[in-house]
């Protein structure tokens, strides 16, 4: 297994319509590796947070099909209560919304408290506090103290997330899942947070899939990237790789949309149309291409798989060979003339 923590294999996730079950993640592969941070990026409805919630085995009526392994262990289908012994402990998940994920009726020291208790029986209430007042000091917080006996409505949303940060790590988790963690906070409060999650990465030697839409987020933060769409990883690379040398449609696209002030762009990049949903989502070929429809049909896989391009480096279809933007066509065409000539 060596540096591996946790492995994904085929994995499907479905969820039940009428009479019907329709997969949202779709025979998706990866791995997280110890101290690294893995960035999942894609577009609203791709699949990023059900991928997380299956490997946390939050959800309730979906249909798991495939393995996550972690640390060699299948807990793809265990029972609940072998996950309860693993979630909170070695596994930690900081929640998009940290107003829904913290009881309003409770105060914060004693929802933190109540982690600790879970997992440590023999550690006393006065050592739970201290340990609480400790992890509040670590995420951040000013006058721990006094937080401790506050509710969640009486802070800020930045403060609501660090205490949601502060119960993830309580029991030091191996594995770190982040779903979109700076999600409607302000950019001062986003870079707090985001430089508080490299911080624990490193004291930690934790493994983070972190999972966002904002690509300055995964520059900054990232060693690897899993970019997704309609359920699939179409495209796998080292941060630098992915934005020096994006290949899949998609990735190009995503960067495309990034307004860039170095560069003489009159208009921005809109991608076509939008994510399908379940019920229309194509199942067969190339899920894009319906959203790049000026690439001919023949450039696509039927059965679209990831291919290996270089080191550590894959792309799902064939289709990235071709593709170009579409005010790219006479330029590209000249390209290829110039490079034939020489």
């Amino acid at each position: 297994m060596g540096n591996t923590l946790l492995e994904i294999k085929n994995l499907k996730t479905s969820f039940r319509i009428k009479d019907d079950y329709y997969a949202a993640v779709d025979n998706l592969s990866l791995r997280v590796n110890k101290n690294e941070v893995l960035a999942i990026v894609g577009e609203s409805g791709c699949g990023k947070s059900a991928l997380a919630f299956s490997v946390m085995g939050l959800h309730n009526r979906a249909k798991i099909e495939g393995d996550i392994l972690f640390k060699g262990q299948n807990i793809a289908n265990v029972s609940p209560s072998e996950l309860n012994k693993l979630r909170g402990k070695d596994m930690g998940m900081i929640f998009q919304d940290p107003l829904t994920a913290l009881n309003p009726l409770m105060i914060i020291g004693d929802q933190i408290a109540e982690t600790i208790l879970l997992h440590n029986k023999d550690v006393s209430k006065v050592e739970r506090k201290n340990k609480v007042i400790e992890l509040l000091n670590k995420v951040g917080i000013p006058r721990p103290e006094h937080v401790y006996g506050q509710f969640p409505h009486e802070l800020s949303g930045g403060m609501r997330q660090r205490v949601v940060i502060a119960m993830a790590i309580a029991n030091n988790p191996e594995l770190l899942i982040a779903d979109e963690p700076t999600t409607a906070l302000d950019v001062t409060i986003q870079s707090q947070i985001l430089d508080l999650i490299k911080q624990l990465k490193e004291d930690m030697d934790a493994g983070i899939i972190l999972i966002t839409h904002d690509l300055g987020v995964v520059a900054e933060m990232a060693d690897r990237v899993a970019v997704m769409y309609a359920g699939q990883i179409v495209e796998i690379a080292d941060v630098h790789t992915l934005f020096t040398d994006p290949k899949h449609p998609y990735t190009r696209s995503l960067l495309n949309s990034v307004p860039n002030s170095t560069e003489d762009q009159s208009r921005l990049h809109v991608i076509q149309g939008i994510v399908p949903s379940l019920q229309n989502l194509p199942r067969k070929g190339c899920r894009f291409s319906a959203r790049i429809p000026w690439i001919e049909q023949s450039a696509h896989e039927e059965n679209p798989e990831l291919h290996e391009i270089s080191t550590g480096h894959f792309v799902r279809c064939t289709c990235y060979e071709h593709f170009h933007f579409p005010d790219e066509t006479v330029e590209k065409g000249e390209e290829r003339r110039v490079n034939t000539e020489s």
